[in-house]
């Protein structure tokens, strides 16, 4: 009989029962009696967690459990199940197995009719449960709460004789599951940083150690000098050679330990942010000798490496400091977080100009250290529903990472529920930070076949037409991207009615299950959602059709729950709300559509290029600043609209981005006026905008209106920037953006 749990899944692998001698059997359970019992032969509370992990899944299985004996001195017998105990292990081959064995790394052997699952530390005993419930037992787990298995009353193993160690010791992905169900968390082996870095202090982390809010402004020599000043403030760095910042980190980091002595690692890292390092005469000193923005960040890492030599401090190579520095090299205690933030995903690492960059980084870190932790970045923040077509990379970059020196591995992928694959991500991405080389085709073939039922092959060959789409189109795929900006690639009409074509069958395929039928829904959200986002920048529209697949999308994600479209939590439903109110025709028309701009400030950089229209075009811009926006770094900003005559309106209304993530603040200052002549002008309201700290993605829009009509034909547009990150933002100190959009005239 085929079971389904949690949100059901589809195809079960069946026992591997063999024809095989007796002596190599261990009986479990016998038409749904218990015939072996678990004995935990240590105090670890891995091994029992394993013991508990074992029952549970013999009892869906079975529908009974076996009994379980927490006793060292416990007799082994023949069936019986022996966790944590090495003692048992006899055989020389085996012993030698166990002798290798990693952190994490297990054994697993029934040669002498008894199962032995023996851990090299930490979870490894876990581990082992889980392989043997995967391999041998034919249990999947998929998602949240989501697995499945076969009932059977009868359990008998074959002969096993297997050990694994893990290609890396540490392993995370973030994905959404682990976060609400602990058994996710356990078959997936990921870590998380509370359970291993000191009081959970984990990236980011100078703040923590060094509050601003109580050092700032007694003492801003602590804080990094730049730009003809210090810049205390809650994303400053330090300044890595004032001695009483040593003093008091190595005090706090010295209370940390003695709080938390069952951890031996903490991070001591750069906040965010980049460039915003001191250049004060002796942290310049060190960059310079070295070469490298983190020659003073390692000087100061190696001198707390030095007072506590058997603790492990882990600091960032983050954007400013991702090089490495030329004499000086970190202590084996110190653990260097190398991030490929910068880098476009298209292509593997080693085949653009972007991840060359950071290659060429890793070589240089890997020839001078061998503790390497590599953040690897496989999510779009700006868009969890927006297609990412990366699972070609995903090997070749993992087995980059093992090659050079990385022994703990961070891949920031599905973040959210409803993200593009999601569950398929994380799952392939455990399974190549497990074993790097493991088949990756197979792994996918595996999940689609059994997460999705009859709609797997419709979605693999989704996947694989996209794939190609992206690679021939030649567009980047990056990290802030957007489905706007691949329009005419692989989301081109042609391409989207393709891949609505495969989502059509793969519904059609599994239209009797309604569990099947979510997840292949689900899947779908993100090519939905980049059809209503290529649908607003289009300036031929069909209303109905929009309309139509906007109230899908809005019931789809309040159905499936997706709780966000991107990192800033900017709510599906609320996008749906405000795609009527901004993106769909309004019913009067913009006197300034198809108007002329004057800019009396000219854009910055690549936004002169489509400064022309991209304000009267009669379209507004979304969430990401790649597309539609004109942006301004740095200065204020004057431009006049020429609405090619004099015309009576009553009011005038610009649309500003506010989205911190991106150093794009809100002006602090919006005036207008108006003009006959474009040389005279009067002013209409002068507009003063609060402060805004909040993390959301939102449109300002900033609006004047006038109960009588005013007539003029120019329409003057005056904005004060903030021009520089303040102490809060982690852009201190450097400039900030501000970006405008339609300017609509009623």
């Amino acid at each position: 009989m085929k079971i389904f749990y949690g949100k059901v899944a589809s195809i079960a692998i069946p026992l591997l029962i063999s024809a095989i001698p007796f002596y190599g059997q261990v009986a479990l359970v016998k038409e749904g009696k218990p015939m072996s019992r678990i004995v935990v032969a240590s105090d670890s509370k891995n091994d029992r967690s394993a013991a508990v992990l074992l029952n549970d899944f013999v009892g869906r299985i079975s529908g009974c459990t076996l009994p379980v004996i927490q006793d060292a001195k416990a007799k082994p017998r023949k069936n019986d199940i022996v966790i944590g105990d090495r003692s048992v292990v006899k055989q020389a081959d085996e012993v030698q197995k166990a002798s290798l064995l990693k952190e994490d790394g297990f054994l697993l052997s029934s040669k002498d009719g008894i199962l032995k699952i023996i851990g090299g530390g930490d979870k490894g005993s876990i581990y082992g449960v889980v392989t043997l419930l995967e391999k041998y037992f034919g249990v999947d787990y998929w998602g949240e709460n989501e697995y499945s298995l076969t009932k059977t009353k009868t359990l008998t193993l074959p002969v096993i004789s297997t050990f694994e160690n893990p290609t890396f010791r540490y392993r995370q992905t973030g994905c959404y599951a682990a976060r609400k169900d602990s058994i996710y968390k356990l078959w997936y082996r990921m870590d998380e940083p509370e359970e291993v870095f000191a009081a959970g202090l984990w990236v980011h982390t100078f703040d923590k150690l060094l509050p601003s809010d109580v050092y700032g402004k007694t003492h801003p020599e602590y804080y990094s000098y730049f730009n003809g000043k210090r810049h205390p403030g809650k994303a400053s760095q330090w300044c890595l050679t004032n001695p009483d910042v040593f003093e008091i980190v190595a005090k706090k980091v010295d209370s940390i330990f003695k709080a938390n002595p069952d951890k031996h690692i903490i991070s001591i890292s750069q906040n965010d942010g980049n460039y915003t390092n001191c250049t004060c005469d002796n942290c310049k000193a060190i960059d310079d000798r070295e070469g490298a923005l983190s020659g003073s960040l390692i000087w100061f890492l190696n001198k707390l490496a030095a007072r506590f030599p058997d603790k492990e401090f882990s600091t960032l190579a983050y954007l400013y400091t991702m090089n490495p520095p030329a004499h000086i090299k970190p202590l084996p205690n110190v653990n260097i977080m190398l991030c490929d933030i910068d880098c476009e995903r298209e292509v593997s690492l080693t085949e653009n100009r972007s991840g060359q960059q950071f290659v060429k980084a890793m070589k240089g870190w890997a020839a001078i250290t061998n503790n390497i932790f590599v953040w690897d970045y496989g999510i779009n923040f700006d868009g969890y529903l927006s297609p990412f077509p990366n699972f070609h990379i995903l090997q070749d970059n993992i087995q980059l990472f093992r090659d050079h020196h990385a022994t703990m591995h961070h891949s920031q992928i599905a973040g959210s529920k409803g993200g593009d694959f999601a569950e398929l991500r994380a799952y392939l991405v455990a399974k190549l930070m497990w074993n790097a080389d493991a088949n990756v085709d197979s792994l996918m073939h595996h999940f689609l076949n059994g997460y999705y039922g009859a709609a797997g092959p419709y979605i693999y060959q989704y996947v694989k037409v996209m794939e190609g789409a992206l690679l021939g189109s030649g567009k980047r795929l990056w990290i802030y991207d957007s489905p706007v900006s691949h329009k005419a690639g692989m989301l081109k009409p042609e391409l989207m009615r393709r891949y609505n074509a495969l989502f059509d069958g793969a519904e059609k395929a599994v239209a009797n299950d309604e569990q099947l039928l979510k997840r292949v829904r689900r899947t779908r959200l993100p090519l939905q959602f980049s059809e209503l986002e290529i649908a607003r920048t289009e300036s031929v529209k069909d209303l109905d059709k929009i309309t139509e697949q906007l109230s899908l999308f809005e019931s789809r994600v309040k159905e499936l729950d997706v709780p966000t479209l991107n990192e800033r939590n900017n709510s599906p439903v609320e996008y749906c709300q405000l795609y009527r109110q901004r993106y769909m025709p309004r019913s009067e028309k913009s006197l300034a559509e198809g108007a002329k701009v004057i800019y009396a400030t000219e854009p910055t950089g690549r936004y002169k290029q489509i400064s022309d229209v991209a304000l009267t075009d009669g379209l507004f811009g979304g969430s990401t600043f790649v597309e539609s926006w004109v942006g301004w770094e740095g200065k204020d900003a004057s431009f006049t609209v020429d609405l090619g005559a004099v015309k009576e309106f009553h009011s005038v209304e610009a649309d500003f981005l506010h989205q911190l993530g991106q150093w794009i603040l809100l002006p602090t200052q919006v005036t207008y006026s108006y003009s006959n002549d474009g040389v005279n002008f009067t002013t209409w309201e002068v507009h003063n905008l609060p402060e805004d700290r909040s993390v959301e993605v939102k449109f300002k829009g900033v609006k004047s209106t006038s109960a009588t009509p005013i007539k003029a034909r120019y329409i003057k547009v005056d904005v004060v920037a903030t021009k520089e990150c303040p102490s809060w933002h982690y852009g201190v100190g450097h400039p900030s953006w501000f970006f405008v959009d339609e300017i609509s005239v009623y």
